[in-house]
């Protein structure tokens, strides 16, 4: 649970469909943040218990140094895409299991079926092609797949808010971002000039004639 509305939605309707649930929160800064005191929040309002695990450093290691050089390397990455591979699906399934829950559940636009003529999971978009996130989701495994449930897929992001408000829920028209959580305004250049120290020099755009 990120403190938004797409998550506490989705925590709100595993436990309407019978779930035994319960939150986790992924401290991804290492401070306390408005993000994490929403997420108890809208718990306690559920009535789930509440968890928040501290993995700044694996993101800051596995997400940002990664994403930094890529860059340097002149590369183009994705964070969001190893921050799912790593972090998100990497650990989640490992806490639920310590906590005694059999699946994992998140507020991603996307959809899961099972395949039952070649016993497959498949990942498919969701039904709103405008927040689809199918396309950061596609290094998850079969047993990753197999144990994961994404309530949101059938559902438009109008439709989410619209059940966030109707249950009083306080980031139901919380704004969302489109960028990278860790980067202010898309500024990449700069951010990476302070996060490591170094100040780099504009290169040239050169056409294939040179």
């Amino acid at each position: 649970m990120s403190g938004g509305v797409d998550s506490s939605v989705a925590a709100w309707l595993i436990k309407g469909q019978g779930y035994d649930a319960a939150g986790i929160t992924l401290n991804l800064t290492g401070t306390a943040s408005t993000d994490i005191d929403d997420a108890r929040v809208v718990s306690e309002k559920i009535s789930i218990p509440h968890y928040v695990y501290d993995l700044s450093d694996r993101f800051r290691e596995c997400v940002i140094d990664s994403f930094i050089d890529a860059y340097i390397g002149g590369t183009t990455p994705n964070p969001c895409v190893e921050c799912n591979r790593s972090i998100k699906f990497g650990y989640l399934p490992l806490y639920a299991e310590r906590l005694g829950y059999d699946f994992i559940a998140t507020g991603h636009y996307a959809v899961i079926e099972y395949n039952s003529d070649n016993r497959r999971y498949l990942l498919k978009k969701a039904a709103d092609e405008t927040k689809d996130q199918s396309y950061v989701l596609y290094t998850l495994t079969q047993q990753q797949l197999s144990r994961t449930l994404f309530p949101l897929g059938i559902l438009r992001k109008a439709e989410v808010r619209e059940i966030a408000e109707e249950y009083g829920f306080a980031d139901a028209r919380k704004k969302e971002s489109q960028d990278i959580c860790f980067v202010n305004n898309g500024a990449y250049a700069s951010f990476i000039e302070q996060y490591t120290g170094k100040k780099f020099e504009p290169g040239s755009f050169i056409n294939r004639r040179g």
